[in-house]
């Protein structure tokens, strides 16, 4: 599914229109589409009372079709008008004619008509501006959308769904006014937008659904970014043949681990184990392997010399230089700490070999790292997966954290396209960047998974699938995925304060099995 500026988003519109699919055509479809989308996100769907906030534009005549729907299928909706809509306008015609009840803010002295409305009502939908919003709100739109968020909290039964996206929410850069309503659910039209995708504005956003209006999927073949979803992650799974043996499915090296990070060996080749490696094998320092070994009985182990209890020494990057060739995927930097020996032992791994090494996915201290050695892409082969949070990718790239948290869907497709690596940058809709300029974005918010020891679980899941011979792009790709809905099942079960980044691993095969058992 491609995300769309609006720019591309008015440009596919204007190829409908040449193809024979008028905006009237597209606005019919868009509000029939939204009403089947409301019918869906309600439990109880007969006794709901809508009231509609109807702009003066587009988003408002989807609004009208939408409301008509609605009014059809026996719901009782009433509707908010926002200046005035031209007597020609056949959609208000047909809500005219169905006598559904209609309400002029101009008219509504102190918003009193609005009050009492409120107290009645359900579901409030936002068809104000969409896309359409080009200038701070201000007057009876802010007077009225601080009605319905005060009634919010009035009420917290009272849901908001937003038509497109947010009114006030910027649909490319994410900026938001701050009369902006917090909506529960976003219904968004055709394909979504960037905004949607972007704090503050995604905060604004709640569950984002993508309502289909009839747009041929072709008009927007030449967008190289998109939503990261089941339809296109399920024909990413890899194959699993009843006659296959544990080489069949790959073997990953985990070099990860130091004293005081012990747990991050643990999680990482968890990850890998639980979606599917065939073998994995821990390098760690050698007097952590015992610890370890009490809780990975699965895995392998390939104890390396110490310079001090607990911390991997450089001479030990002899012992990976001999057994690395056994293996299809090299995960590195996991909980290995930054002291001297480890860094040299690391630099010595990744420039010393060079196109010897297998594919590769570095995290953590093996990214920080790199932040110290100038030109530090260049030494380093393409077939590498790094795996950042804001905090690193702003040390690899040397700018704040905060102009990396600004436009981070740029930021790493300009960080792939510079160091010709994939980039996966972890957080709230972490984002899969290709070299060639193609991106993937995550639909999951979830704080749930903002605790130590998640982005192990990830890096281990992503090493697995690339061992399982999928490429970098969708190694990233479906390993994002995976580790995001495993997220979700635990957030439904738990909630998402006190998740740990352990409570993911059995989730992972679930997710995966969902996948599959889908048609």
């Amino acid at each position: 599914m491609k995300i769309v500026t609006i720019s591309q988003m008015r440009k596919i519109e204007e190829e409908c229109a040449r193809i024979g699919l008028p905006s009237s055509v597209l606005m019919e479809n868009a509000g029939k589409a939204v009403a089947e989308e409301v019918k869906n996100i309600l439990n109880d769907f007969n006794w709901q009372k809508i009231l509609f906030l109807i702009g003066p534009g587009n988003n408002g005549g989807d609004g009208l079709v939408a409301a008509r729907y609605l009014h059809d299928w026996g719901l009782k909706v009433k509707l908010c008008f926002f200046g005035r809509r031209s007597p020609e306008d056949i959609n208000l015609k047909l809500v005219r004619e169905r006598n559904i009840t209609c309400i002029e803010i101009r008219e509504d002295k102190d918003l009193v008509e609005l009050d009492e409305i409120l107290l009645s009502t359900n579901i409030v939908i936002d068809a104000l501006f969409g896309t359409g919003k080009s200038r701070p709100l201000s007057g009876s739109y802010v007077s009225v959308l601080e009605k319905v968020t005060k009634a919010k909290k009035e009420t917290a039964a009272l849901h908001i769904i937003a038509l497109d996206l947010p009114s006030g929410v910027d649909a490319d850069s994410g900026a938001e006014d701050p009369a902006c309503l917090f909506a529960d659910s976003t219904i968004t039209l055709g394909f979504p937008k960037w905004g949607l995708f972007k704090f503050p504005g995604a905060e604004r956003a709640g569950k984002i659904t993508i309502a289909d209006i009839g747009i041929p999927g072709q008009l927007a073949e030449q967008i190289m970014d998109e939503l990261i979803t089941e339809e296109c992650v399920r024909l990413l799974l890899p194959k699993r043949s009843a006659q296959a043996n544990k080489g069949s499915f790959g073997k990953v090296l985990v070099v990860a681990g130091s004293v005081n990070y012990i747990g991050a060996a643990y999680l990482a080749c968890s990850g890998a184990m639980r979606v599917g490696a065939g073998l994995v094998t821990l390098a760690t320092a050698a007097s952590l392997q015992p610890i370890l070994a009490s809780k990975l009985t699965e895995v392998t182990y390939l104890p390396l010399n110490e310079a001090n209890p607990g911390i991997i020494s450089i001479d030990a990057a002899r012992t990976i230089h001999q057994e690395i060739n056994r293996y299809n995927v090299l995960l590195m930097g996991c909980g290995m700490g930054q002291n001297k020996s480890v860094i040299e032992f690391m630099k010595s791994i990744l420039f010393d070999l060079g196109q010897e090494l297998p594919s590769i996915v570095l995290d953590a201290d093996a990214l920080n790292s790199l932040a110290k050695i100038p030109g530090w892409w260049r030494q380093l082969a393409d077939n590498v997966i790094i795996t950042p949070h804001a905090g690193e990718m702003a040390r690899l790239m040397e700018v704040s954290v905060d102009e990396v948290q600004s436009d981070r869907v740029s930021i790493a497709k300009k960080a792939a396209y510079d160091w010709h690596k994939t980039v996966v940058l972890k957080g709230a809709h972490t984002v899969v960047a290709a070299p060639d300029g193609r991106s993937k974005i995550s639909s999951v918010t979830n704080p749930g998974l903002a605790s130590a020891g998640t982005g192990d679980v990830l890096a281990g899941v992503i090493a697995a699938l690339l061992a399982q011979g999928l490429s970098l792009y969708n190694a990233a790709t479906l390993g994002v995925y995976l580790h995001g809905e495993a997220g979700e099942v635990v957030r439904k079960k738990l909630g998402d304060t006190g998740m740990i980044a352990s409570d993911l691993l059995p989730m992972l095969p679930l997710v995966i099995k969902q996948l599959k058992e889908k048609v």
